[in-house]
């Protein structure tokens, strides 16, 4: 069976990360198996210099556009004039002949102003929303979404984003399981609910300069489904509530619940990808009190709920 065609289009100051974010998954192997043909092309078939003066060939010319079973346009670098009119007759074309064409970022832009995001519901980079809605006042634009999909037309937020969109790309043509291992490999979710503004929090560090606060943390980490009272674990190191606080806060950078909230939602997203507990479960081993408070604080700091973690990381 013939692998599925991606044409992944280059042009001259083509930022690199643009160009490597479907380069790389649309290549990823799995098991030694390709899961897709991907060819890059230009106006003219000629090889083009990125921002940072790296060589990339191209296999051909617009003509594979038309060969192709998914069009991708990673970026634009010139969102205040019109994309040369043969690229955009192309697009055109390969709509015409249900193409599945996406546009990565200000990958969005070319799509316009070929006419093909007229009317539709799209996402670009929260930067350029202003700007594009200007241009192109018959295109809704949805500045939250990481990337949306209108009738064989995806477009995706950032850079970053245009990772999500490209596994759901996966996702669709080979499923979640085949996806999800492209996501491992990347260290990447296979799917992150919540838009552009979402937070992802970095990893707390395991030491601090204070010893004593170390041992507690250790104590902590070890005893999560207890429950512990910020005048409980004043105590036990032999400190005043006030005193406690302060020194905890000095040394970790957050209030003591804070940081027992994360740690103890940092276990159970472990437990969720590597159990089959229940969630009640989880929560209980986790020291949260009922399961409507832990659902509600685990969709705050991830974004998600805990079901779709497990089913986007779930070894099981």
């Amino acid at each position: 069976m013939s692998l599925p065609k991606v044409a992944l289009f280059i042009y001259p100051d083509i930022p690199i990360f643009h160009f490597s974010v479907p380069h790389t998954i649309f290549n990823a192997e799995i098991e030694g198996e390709k899961l897709f043909e991907v060819n890059t092309f230009s106006l003219d078939g000629l090889a083009v210099r990125t921002e940072k003066s790296i060589l990339i060939e191209a296999h051909g010319d617009l003509a594979m556009m038309q060969d192709a079973d998914i069009i991708i346009i990673p970026g634009w670098n010139d969102l205040h004039h019109k994309p040369d009119e043969h690229l955009l007759t192309a697009l055109k074309l390969a709509h015409q002949k249900e193409i599945k064409i996406v546009g990565l970022c200000y990958g969005a832009y070319p799509l316009a102003y070929a006419g093909l995001l007229n009317h539709r519901h799209i996402t670009t980079h929260w930067a350029g929303v202003c700007d594009f809605k200007q241009k192109f006042p018959c295109v809704s634009v949805d500045k939250d979404a990481l990337y949306r999909e209108d009738e064989g037309i995806i477009t995706s937020a950032g850079t970053g984003a245009a990772l999500d969109c490209c596994l759901y790309l996966v996702k669709k043509i080979y499923g979640a399981k085949i996806a999800n291992k492209i996501s491992r490999l990347m260290v990447i979710p296979t799917h992150r609910e919540g838009g552009q503004a979402q937070f992802i929090e970095q990893p707390l560090s395991t030491l601090t300069y204070d010893s004593e606060i170390n041992h507690l943390l250790d104590f902590l980490r070890q005893n999560l489904s207890r429950s512990h009272t910020v005048d409980s674990l004043a105590t036990s190191i032999h400190m005043t509530r006030r005193t406690f606080t302060h020194h905890f806060k000095h040394a970790t950078g957050v209030s003591v619940i804070r940081w027992l909230n994360n740690e103890r939602l940092r276990s159970a997203a472990e437990l969720l990808e590597s159990t089959d507990y229940s969630i009640e479960k989880i929560a209980e081993a986790t020291g949260f009190n009922n399961t409507v408070l832990f659902r509600r604080l685990f969709k705050q700091k991830y974004g998600t709920t805990p079901n779709h973690w497990r089913q986007n990381f779930s070894h099981q």
